[in-house]
């Protein structure tokens, strides 16, 4: 693998798309929030971010973050499956449906719905905070989300487990039927 391509799969490009001083001061501000030390998921969020760039740039002509939409928010998605390590039974494998196969396959591996879903939260907020429109997010489009959901319905479906939305809790209060008939 070439150094480029490692590049993109780990996020270590020399270059970076993210400023690190958010307040508007000088340059103590930003001497400042560089010595913070970041929280993983800022870290994650960061170096997402820069891998999104590093692939742009590397497009053939290189495309602008200005230009970016959905088209290549797909296209970088599919890109990453090559890099998964999730194992995604085909329809005509014998383990297709099965939760616990019985032994190995020819089957691809690719990124896992639920990574897939946490990178694009990640990107969809370094969007925001680098200054994108929520209203021209490409990460927030509807055809990123349908992607995700036919990606969890089929990753579902190869190992035999239905997805169940986790359902809201609501505060139910509960009536008792006949309450006027009890003793004051």
């Amino acid at each position: 693998m070439s150094s480029k391509g490692k590049d993109i799969i780990d996020g270590s490009s020399s270059s970076s798309l993210i400023s690190i001083g958010v307040g508007g001061g000088g340059s103590d501000d930003q001497q400042h929030q560089q010595q913070l030390p970041l929280s993983r998921y800022e870290s994650q969020k960061r170096r997402d971010w820069n891998t999104f760039g590093q692939y742009l740039r590397n497009q053939r002509p290189p495309v602008a973050l200005s230009h970016c939409n959905s088209n290549h928010v797909l296209d970088f998605l599919r890109y990453l499956d090559q890099f998964g390590k999730t194992k995604v039974h085909l329809q005509g494998c014998l383990f297709f449906g099965q939760t616990e196969p019985p032994g190995p396959c020819t089957c691809p591996l690719r990124q896992a719905w639920g990574s897939l879903d946490a990178l694009i939260g990640r990107l969809r907020a370094a969007y925001e905070e680098n200054g994108g429109l929520p209203e021209t997010n490409p990460f927030a489009s509807g055809a990123i989300r349908v992607y995700l959901r036919e990606i969890r319905d089929s990753q579902a479906k190869a190992r035999g487990i239905p997805y169940k939305k986790k359902k809201k809790k609501r505060n139910v209060i509960k009536t008792i039927e006949g309450t006027s008939n009890l003793p004051m």
